[in-house]
């Protein structure tokens, strides 16, 4: 008998207790999360009735697997223009929930005597609510149509960015074992440099790759180089001391803004359900019922802190941002509850040997009681909100209704505010390239050319090489927009703006000047008088350099494209309306989709046969046929069944228009189906037939009668034969024809007497 690897036994246990457990979770209309926890407990040491896991180690590197793939779906289901879209009331909501939910999760640590790696921690797990749990809660509710909804989605997606950068903070406290300010500093500076640096670098360099290499991508080949470029991520950023899922994360999200990202999307989601099942059925076998006993005085404190919490400073968070109050109410009692991003940091506690061995269980219990309150929590925000109306002063409502309505109103930004943004965001990504650049030439070609041509040249080449690398980006720190409309119309609205204008280039320049000096003064021993004059004529030379001017322009024009190039391919496709739709609403104009139905009287005319400018005032900008498009189609353009024509016009035309367009669908009474059905007859071909001595093709049966010649009997054989075109027909010859009833008709009326009495019913 074979010996079977423990590891083989315990993925099989796992596997069927998770089967068998969401099976019922599913029947009882519960989160599958909770069965998950349910069948790891069922597999754990602590449940004596059901066989146990008999290799915790495996299971536990199985779990960080499945952290890995769960940050990198979700980094597939986020991108950075979705964070940016989410705007400044999610953002004022989620910074204010998740600052106030730390300073309880502390405050409740610190109440019951825990050091302080386990209030830090417990606080970040209670920051956190769970996107899987409210998004099912709200789908059974049926409430994701409802406004309060999409704000509630809006600041979870900003949590779970949130969440992926305090994970990375509680990592270097945990390591640093301190919480001095310089090194808290250092930590933010260097996550701001890696998430600036893999995000440029990789919308620039991944897009690029997939395009060149999607003549040879299979789903499989496709599924591959993802895991591949996930875990390449996965080991880059271990390496730079941050933490595995972090790298999945930004990978994930990297991936997201290509045209693949959906396909990649898809093809990972089994991969990802199977160790995101194991990662959670690891968590229900840290479940200790006598732990959970012993402590279940915080357990019940840490769920009253939550509901809460969560209550008071949601509410209040979504109402700082300027929602109604009804509306923060709602949203506050939704995000009552912890899930996935709980468990996930209580094992980076573990993991790091950081945190006490009773915090993974009470999270796990406190994360069960709060998720099965939810609906109820949610259902409670309208008798909530009706208390706080009918009780709050009325000197209260009014200044909420003002400050609701003056947040909401989109300030006017000046040409200043544009312009120092454009140039902060310019010199801040191109100084981080260029220390990159630089960092990868000091460690990679230096040495390099030392050993190749000694110390001195060696060093001259490096610092060749290096600035030659940079040069481009030190060129676009410098030059972009010194000639943009922000600046122009500045420099001529007033003569006192021409000193601040020219300030602000001349800082751009000790800037690329301080990069040269830099990298000089790093190889060589020399006078700073001469590396600064040095690095002034450099500078000088790529500024006039119009080879350096076509080559930043070339990388960022390239970068923009790849940004754009799933949003460009779902106006192309038609799944998503072109910018200049937003602009017609200026000019009452809109630009709405038309579906052209199979059975619409359209299919087959030309626009110019429609005349739709002419008898409705819309004007056809586009029509998307499957994946091609056809951009300002011209009158000879034929309409098909299922082409989108994308019509603009003013509300009443279009509405015009809509209701036209269904009426010309294709309408059939009983008596068209009568006329359409088809029947099979024959005749002989005698002395004074019209269709003696011709052939099929020349006797006009199909064009002139539309009927269709479907077999020949010769005189001379028996059989029927499959119809020669191009074959005469002789006397004596039986045609087997098939029409319909009235072009049949037609076919026989000059040939009544050549009819046989004999025919059969044929339908098509």
């Amino acid at each position: 008998m074979s010996h079977l690897a423990p590891l083989i036994s315990d993925l099989a246990l796992i596997l069927i207790c998770a089967g068998i457990t969401t099976l019922v979770f599913k029947k009882l209309k519960q989160p599958l999360v909770l069965g998950y926890i349910v069948a790891g407990f069922l597999c754990s040491p602590h449940f004596q009735f059901t066989p146990s896991v008999t290799d915790e180690v495996n299971m536990q590197v199985w779990s960080e697997i499945g952290v890995i793939f769960l940050l990198f779906a979700l980094g597939l289901d986020f991108s950075f223009k979705k964070m940016l879209k989410a705007g400044s009331s999610a953002v004022i909501a989620a910074c204010t929930i998740i600052f106030c939910m730390i300073m309880i999760g502390m405050f409740v640590g610190w109440m019951f005597g825990w050091k302080h790696m386990d209030c830090l921690f417990l606080g970040g797990m209670l920051a956190m609510s769970s996107t899987t749990i409210i998004y099912k809660a709200f789908d059974d509710m049926g409430l994701r149509q409802q406004r309060f909804a999409g704000i509630v989605l809006s600041i979870l997606v900003l949590e779970d960015i949130l969440a992926i950068v305090l994970m990375v903070m509680l990592s270097t406290l945990a390591l640093s074992k301190n919480f001095e300010g310089g090194e808290m500093a250092y930590s933010i500076v260097k996550l701001a440099f890696f998430l600036i640096l893999w995000f440029v670098v990789g919308i620039y360099l991944i897009p690029l790759f997939l395009r060149k290499v999607r003549r040879l991508m299979s789903r499989e080949t496709l599924l591959i180089v993802s895991l591949a470029l996930c875990f390449g991520m996965v080991v880059l950023a271990a390496q730079v001391g941050f933490s595995p899922a972090f790298g999945a994360f930004v990978m994930g999200s990297i991936l997201a803004e290509t045209v693949d990202s959906e396909q990649i999307e898809h093809l990972v989601t089994p991969v990802k359900d199977l160790f995101g099942a194991i990662f959670f059925v690891s968590v229900g076998m840290m479940v200790d019922p006598a732990m959970i006993v012993e402590y279940i005085g915080p357990i019940v404190v840490i769920v009253l802190a939550i509901l809460v919490g969560q209550a008071v400073f949601g509410t209040g968070g979504v109402l700082l941002s300027g929602q109604p109050l009804k509306i923060a109410v709602q949203c506050g009692f939704s995000l009552t509850q912890i899930g996935e991003f709980a468990f996930i940091i209580a094992s980076l506690g573990v993991s790091l040997n950081v945190t006490s061995h009773f915090l993974y269980p009470i999270v796990v219990a406190v994360s069960v009681i709060t998720t099965f309150l939810t609906p109820y929590m949610i259902r409670l925000s309208g008798p909530a909100y009706r208390f706080i109306d009918a009780h709050l002063p009325r000197f209260w409502k009014e200044l909420l209704q003002r400050y609701s309505t003056g947040t909401s109103t989109v300030n006017h930004q000046n040409n200043w505010h544009k312009l120092l943004t454009a140039i902060l965001r310019i010199v801040l990504v191109y100084s981080v390239l260029s220390v990159a650049v630089m960092v990868l030439s000091f460690n990679l070609f230096l040495p390099l050319f030392v050993a190749a041509a000694g110390e001195f040249w060696g060093n001259v080449a490096g610092a060749v090489v290096t600035i030659a690398l940079i040069s481009p980006f030190l060129r676009a720190m410098i030059m972009k927009k010194n000639h943009s409309v922000e600046f122009k119309a500045l420099w001529a609205d007033s003569r006192y703006n021409h000193a601040p204008l020219i300030s602000v280039i001349l800082l751009r320049i000790v800037l690329g000047i301080g990069f040269i000096v830099y990298i000089v003064e790093h190889l060589f021993q020399t006078s700073t008088a001469l590396v600064v004059g040095i690095a002034l004529v450099l500078i000088l030379l790529m500024i006039f350099s119009r080879f350096l001017k076509k080559q930043s322009i070339g990388l960022e024009r390239t970068f923009v494209q790849n940004l754009r190039s799933k949003d460009v391919r779902k106006v192309y496709l038609g799944e998503r309306q072109p910018e200049y739709a937003g602009r017609l609403l200026d000019r009452d104009l809109h630009l709405s989709d038309f579906h052209i139905p199979s059975d619409s009287l359209w299919s087959g005319k030309t626009l110019k046969e429609l005349d739709l400018g002419k008898k409705y005032g819309v004007h056809v900008a586009s029509i998307v046929r499957g994946t091609h498009r056809l951009n300002i189609p011209g009158g000879d353009c034929r309409i098909f069944p299922g082409d989108m024509l994308q019509v603009i016009g003013t509300d009443e035309q279009l509405s015009v228009f809509a209701s036209h367009a269904d009426e010309v669908a294709g309408y059939y009474s009983d008596d068209d189906f009568v006329k359409r059905e088809m029947y099979l007859k024959q005749f002989v071909i005698v002395s004074g037939s019209p269709f003696l001595g011709k052939t099929i093709r020349e006797s006009g049966i199909r064009n002139k009668y539309h009927c269709l010649v479907v077999g020949i009997e010769l005189r001379s054989e028996d059989s029927l034969h499959k119809p020669d075109v191009n074959l005469p027909l002789s006397e004596g010859d039986i045609v087997w024809v098939v029409g319909e009833k009235d072009d049949l008709k037609k076919l026989f009326v000059t040939n009544e007497p050549l009819i046989l009495e004999k025919e059969e019913n044929y339908e098509e």
